[in-house]
């Protein structure tokens, strides 16, 4: 314990000594505040001895004192009459290293305030409290009821603002979803009661670029939340979770046996917190709420990039009847091999039964081919070129035969899965993701999850989920005109916060938005050729998909940028950026950074501040944009020390990305 803590420590005991006298309409107050002094969080009870939540940023008022509370049964609310028993706080400062990611470190180091609420009854709710230098982060300790199981029916945690904050939302209208929608800006005064609003919900205090988030961590043995217009006349927000798919009028059932003598601990509330939009992006607070990873040999986690033949429509154009064949994905993974991506991803219609969604085929068996392909040659195939093979899965397929089917897998020599269409976040769904990364984990295979809801930093406690969708990515550019280049520069301020987005770049069949035409088969990109090479830098992803068909790359301008472009990081800078209008990122492996910039419609010039270089020489190769989209011009030159500004000419829907090594 710090000595700097010692007299907080002291008013809080003096705090709780005077509880027993205090008059009932005294409000009381703990305070805490980050180890940098930059966050801070007050918890106050009311004169109702409501418990309330502020937060602070710089001494800014971000949040109001919001309620905090849990509601058990139809009248059964844990919120009111509430009284504080106990206190306690502790400062806690630890590293820890990321398997795979934006960063190879991460530091857990933040204050904690420990507090138990009780009521009338005796029943004791706890608060779990912590302050970072990027954010607030609190749960609940939940008592076990005097009889039967713990049950859940809704979270009573309010978001009060102290203004009209600009937002970013996506409302996600029902519960069951895939989370794959766009993030529009909205004044948090038009968000309704009836809007069910995913996470994170991402707002502009109005102050400067000073920006927070809304998010959750370290979700387990719980329902998932979002959340809704107040309705009541204050300005803000309520929770919302998601109701279980058996039961739906509660949200959580936790058998009485597997609740901890202590009380059952729920996700993080988190509320992330930065200078800057982009500050949010660098941020690992999702990760580090969660826990350290179990495995002890992680060598088998490989990040890369892969071929995928689904996104082009299987196209190759040079194999006679293309299609789910064994000619077209050896074709796959020759051009995997060519382009040096360590992975090929065999996507949906390889077993039998193969299918998604509402076309789900109960007699579906992903434990053998379809004729059309051989698993074994094609593996043999792979394993001569030096590329390694994922395979798509349906979750219902796989759900009740898990382990059988990844023993299978790992026989065969697959190193990863990627499950498709789970499109819930109830308690149930996320029992089966746990249950299904322990299951990987043993069997030392990858993942990859589609129709997944949005990361909750599971990453750290399990490496070896390298990415996920739940995000809307370039797949709908086969059937809509929803993937615009603002689309594009939201995603890394809202979704892309909470983790890694299997976005699926890497289109080069790029064209303007005006001339964009949708085709589900040899699909468009509404913007230029290095706007996609970017999206390899600023899209967190350790394992990227090169989403276009093999013909597409060959001799194409930019192709050699995603040969050399890695997907996992030692150190990641956000160079500047707005929320739907423009970011440059910059990312290092070893002693090489690359930098990825992009801008919505508009075309601009972006001042690139590389001082993060330092002193010496360094070689610059950078590709930009040309007359056309599909153009790329690319320039070699060097850096001598002290040059550490460079301009980016972006045309509209462009980009451009860049390598820097140090010059020999």
């Amino acid at each position: 314990m710090r000595s700097r803590h010692v007299l907080p420590i002291l008013l809080s005991m003096l705090c709780v000594a005077g509880l027993a006298h205090a008059a009932p309409d005294v409000p009381l107050q703990l305070q805490l505040q980050s180890p940098g002094g930059s966050a801070s969080a007050t918890l106050t009870l009311d004169a109702q001895a409501q418990p309330h939540l502020a937060v602070s940023w710089r001494g800014e008022r971000i949040l109001l004192p919001s309620p905090l509370g849990v509601q058990f049964g139809m009248d059964d609310r844990l919120d009111r009459g509430l009284r504080i028993v106990d206190s306690r706080r502790s400062e806690h400062d630890s590293a820890y290293r990321f398997v795979a990611g934006k960063a190879h470190e991460g530091r857990d180091h933040h204050a904690q305030l420990e507090v138990d609420l009780a009521d009338a009854q005796g029943r004791t709710l706890g608060l779990v409290l912590r302050a970072y230098d990027d954010g607030i982060a609190f749960r609940y300790r939940l008592p076990l009821p005097a009889q039967g199981d713990l049950v859940v029916r809704q979270d009573l945690t309010g978001y009060l603002f102290p203004r009209d904050y600009r937002c970013w939302s996506f409302n996600v209208g029902r519960f069951n979803t895939a989370h794959e929608g766009e993030f529009d800006p909205i004044q948090a005064s038009k968000i309704r009661p009836m809007h069910l609003i995913d996470l994170p919900l991402v707002c502009e205090t109005g102050h400067g670029q000073t920006t927070f988030a809304i998010a959750e961590a370290d979700l387990d043995r719980y329902a998932a939340f979002y959340l809704g217009g107040r309705g009541d006349g204050r300005l803000g927000l309520d929770t919302r979770l998601s109701p279980r798919h058996d039961t739906p009028e509660i949200a959580v059932r936790i058998p009485r046996g597997d609740v901890a003598a202590g009380g059952h601990l729920t996700p993080w509330r988190v509320v992330m917190l930065g200078d800057t939009p982009g500050a949010l992006v660098e941020s690992n607070l999702i990760s580090t709420l969660n826990a350290p990873t179990p495995i002890a040999d992680t060598s088998w986690i490989r990040p890369g990039k892969s071929a995928w033949d689904w996104w082009s429509g299987s196209v190759a154009p040079d194999v006679p009847e293309a299609g789910m064949n064994t000619a077209t994905m050896r074709r796959y993974i020759d051009h995997a091999a060519d382009m040096r991506l360590e992975y090929m991803l065999i996507d949906a219609g390889w077993y039998p039964g193969s299918s998604g969604g509402d076309l789900w085929d109960p007699s579906a068996d992903a434990g053998r081919t379809i004729p059309e392909i051989d698993m074994p040659a094609l593996l043999a195939h792979a394993r001569e070129r030096g590329v390694d093979i994922w395979l798509w899965v349906h979750f219902k397929a796989l759900d009740a035969r898990m382990d059988e089917l990844f023993a299978l897998y790992r026989k065969w020599g697959v190193k990863g899965v990627k499950v498709d269409y789970m499109d819930r976040n109830d308690q149930e769904m996320v029992a089966f993701f746990h249950r299904m990364m322990r299951s990987a984990a043993e069997h030392r295979l990858m993942l990859n999850l589609h129709g997944a809801y949005r990361p909750t930093g599971l990453n750290r406690t399990w490496p070896h989920f390298l990415t996920q969708e739940g995000v809307l990515g370039a797949e709908y550019n086969k059937w809509s005109r929803r993937i615009t280049p603002t689309h594009n520069v939201t995603v890394p301020f809202t979704r892309m916060l909470v983790g890694p987005i299997d976005y699926t770049p890497g289109g080069f069949r790029n064209t303007t938005p005006d001339k964009f035409e949708v085709s589900f088969v040899r699909p468009q990109v509404m913007s230029t050729r290095t706007h996609q090479l970017a999206m390899f830098v600023v899209y967190e992803s350790p394992l990227q998909m090169v989403a276009d068909s093999p013909d597409v790359y060959v001799d194409a301008p930019g192709a050699d940028f995603l040969t050399l472009v890695p997907t996992s990081w030692d150190e990641t800078r956000v160079l500047s950026g707005a929320i739907g209008e423009h970011i440059a990122v910059a990312r290092r492996l070893g002693e090489d950074w690359y930098v990825g910039a992009m801008t919505n419609e508009s075309p601009r010039t972006l001042e690139v501040d590389l001082s993060f270089l330092g002193d010496g020489r360094y070689d610059a190769t950078l590709w930009r944009d040309g007359a056309a989209p599909t153009d790329v011009r690319r320039e070699v030159r060097t850096l001598v020390a002290g040059e550490r500004r460079m301009s980016l000419q972006l045309s509209s829907g462009g980009g451009a990305a860049i390598r820097l090594s140090p010059a020999r």
